[in-house]
């Protein structure tokens, strides 16, 4: 039977599917990553980004496809992780775009939203690369448009767009020497691949009345111990940094309120909202203030000392719903008194200040409660605090690491690295929750800069990501900031001192395989400079000595050296004696970082 329309529902079954392919094929996606050392993971990023835009899109369904596809947009961009989860969250936003007026899509608007998700990742890539996720992408989308002109039937059209993508992926290795040279084809291709793929099989299924909307399966989510927290990652904040020089009692406006005015409930459809007005009003007693007005909700975000008088704003327009109100004060006592920092949402703000409603969809009813239980107006502090000018944020691995970069003004130190990046949300919330003018972010891994910037677009903060792709760019970026500078100066400082420093690392190989004609071996220990493989041994001393021969050789006066959790005190020990005979001419420093599956992290400067 021909499946001429798709429409929300079937946009689900297709997204649940994808995903599910996706996930059951995710060891085969990392273990395509072209070195051959164990930090694979563009599966784990990609499962993981997709996971969490289904997630949202199976809470919130929708008939119509113009919804469906903005509510999953919205899951994958906070959710994305990692170069590939960025990229696959721009191809579904830009599929959102191109759907944005359709409840129903012919296989023409199909094609036409693919290739507009396509413009869109592509825009996010400074310097796209081609045999990547991309091109697979491209060839894909052109080829849909092409087929769509012929072809109605959506899913006759999904099996030629997945036949092309297999083409394009088969072709990746010719587009990009690398991938020829070790044998493999690209990782994010291929799972972008698999998810064409289930997005195919839920159409047919469809088509064959095997499945139906009801028998969707739940998303399988990731374990606690895979998905790094931000509360866990962040305790340390009050060492001295943003957090600790503002003074408790200085949040003036100590309620964190966001919440949605839907315009089509309670009255207000009629009302015409002058969105200059209430953002005048809101800032009377409020600062911080973000209104995004749509044509039916309202999305309002502010800080108040007033939030009764806040709500009163906002009721006569519509439907107040999605309330959470945050004392910024209880929640800055308990991060500098114990150390630790949660998550806004479980933060809310005792009942005797703001009883929590046990029904949103009948605030009106309740509003006078809330009201009798807000805290009257009071003059402000006398000793009111500024922003701090400048937060500091870094991703790091590894107790040790994490540390060295408290100690050296970094405010917050998100958990990441080799094997598991953090997400958008990670960075925003980290964000929000820095009381800083300006944030400085150091993602300290290449393949975590993408969802830097990502966050950083999205971020209603002034914030500089410095492009830091290894963690020895990230503290020699780190000790170039200056306090005193201004945010561009101390910019410029800090991206030049990243990019001057030499960066190594040592670890294991996971598979044969022969890399610009060196010979290494499953077992052996490689030696990589920056991101090219130069020495491998079956030794670990000197496979260290063979890299650091090279990177010393380049010019350099101090070296340091990052001992991970696989580090051995006597290879240790003997290498630092190597260096000191063997190059006198270097300072040597050696700390613990206790990162994982790196035994040794170099830096020569």
């Amino acid at each position: 039977m021909s499946k001429r329309l798709i429409d929300g529902n079937d946009f689900t079954r297709m997204v649940n599917r994808g995903a599910d392919c996706l996930q059951r094929h995710a060891e085969h996606v990392n273990a395509l990553n072209v070195f051959p050392v164990p930090d694979g993971d563009t599966g784990t990023n990609m499962n993981l980004t997709m996971t969490a835009g289904r997630q949202e899109l199976l809470a919130k369904p929708s008939e119509s496809l113009a919804k469906a596809s903005e509510v999953l947009s919205k899951g994958l961009l906070m959710g994305a992780r990692g170069n590939s989860g960025v990229i696959l969250s721009q191809l579904f936003r830009g599929f959102a775009r191109g759907a944005a007026t359709l409840d129903q899509m012919n296989s023409m608007q199909f094609a036409e939203a693919l290739q507009h998700g396509v413009n869109l990742a592509y825009k996010a890539v400074v310097k796209p690369v081609e045999g990547t996720i991309l091109t697979v992408a491209k060839e894909a989308a052109k080829h849909a448009t092409q087929q769509a002109r012929r072809i109605r039937d959506i899913t006759e059209l999904m099996q030629e767009v997945h036949a092309k993508a297999q083409e394009a992926l088969e072709r990746t290795p010719d587009l990009l020497p690398v991938l020829k040279q070790v044998g493999v084809v690209d990782s994010g291709g291929q799972g972008l691949v698999y998810i064409y793929e289930g997005f195919l099989a839920a159409l047919q299924d469809a088509e064959g009345g095997e499945e139906s909307f009801d028998t969707v399966r739940p998303p399988v989510q990731p374990t606690a111990a895979s998905r790094p927290s931000f509360a866990a990652s962040a305790a340390a904040v009050a060492s001295g940094s943003a957090q600790s020089r503002l003074n408790t009692d200085g949040i003036e406006f100590l309620y964190d309120m966001e919440f949605f005015i839907n315009r089509q409930l309670g009255g207000g459809a009629g009302r015409r909202f002058d969105e200059a007005a209430f953002q005048a009003a809101l800032a009377k007693d409020g600062d911080s203030i973000v209104v995004i007005a749509d044509d039916d909700i309202i999305k309002v975000h502010v800080h108040s000392r007033k939030p009764g008088d806040v709500l009163n704003l906002a009721l006569p327009y519509g439907e107040l719903s999605d309330i959470h109100i945050l004392n910024m004060r209880d929640q800055h006592r308990e991060l500098i008194h114990d150390g630790t920092v949660f998550d806004e949402r479980e933060a809310a703000v005792p009942a005797s200040q703001a009883p929590i409603l046990a029904d949103e969809q009948h605030l009106a009813d309740a509003l006078p409660e809330l009201l009798s239980g807000a805290p009257a107006a009071s003059e402000p502090p006398a000793d009111v605090h500024e922003l701090a000018p400048y937060g500091i944020i870094a991703v790091a691995i590894g107790e040790g690491i994490s540390d060295i970069f408290l100690d050296n003004s970094v405010d917050v130190v998100l958990s990441g690295g080799q094997t598991m990046n953090p997400s958008t949300e990670d960075f925003v919330q980290a964000m929000e929750a820095l009381p800083a003018e300006h944030i400085f972010l150091l993602p300290n891994n290449g393949n975590i800069i993408l969802t830097a910037q990502q966050a950083a677009e999205l971020s209603e903060r002034q914030v500089t990501v410095i492009t830091t792709k290894t963690i020895p760019q990230g503290l020699a970026a780190l000790l170039a900031f200056k306090d005193h500078e201004a945010p561009e100066r101390n910019a410029s400082f800090m991206q030049q001192a990243a990019e001057q420093v030499q960066s190594g690392q040592v670890t294991h190989a996971v598979r044969d395989s022969v890399i610009d004609g060196l010979q290494i071996r499953q077992g052996h220990f490689i030696g990589i400079r920056e991101k090219e493989i130069v020495a491998t041994n079956e030794q670990l001393l000197q496979t260290c000595q063979e890299l650091l021969d090279l990177m010393i050789g380049e010019g350099g006066e101090l070296v340091t050296v990052l001992t991970g959790e696989q580090a051995e005190e006597q290879v240790t020990a003997e290498l630092s004696a190597w260096i000191q005979s063997a190059h006198p001419e270097v300072e040597l420093e050696v700390h613990s970082g206790g990162q994982p599956l790196y035994p040794y992290l170099f830096a020569v400067e």
